[in-house]
């Protein structure tokens, strides 16, 4: 298995899928993706966390993200 400790919100795996480089039914991409759905909205916890513990690790990850939007 590979070890997921330092990955980002997708694994290797989905994205490979959501690329479209793995042949796989579309009723499992759909359940992929429903699965990120759900860890999108965990972010949510995530940042809370972050704003009250660790405000400079927050503004990293808004910088990532929102750099990425652009």
């Amino acid at each position: 298995m590979v070890d997921d400790q330092y990955r980002g919100l997708l694994t290797e795996r989905e994205r490979e899928i959501l690329r479209g480089d793995a042949d796989v039914s579309d009723n499992y991409r759909y359940r992929v993706v429903s699965r990120i759905r759900t860890k999108i909205e965990n972010v949510d916890e995530d940042i809370e966390i972050l704003a009250e513990n660790k405000e400079d690790l927050l503004q990293e990850l808004r910088e990532v993200v929102c750099e990425s939007a652009d």
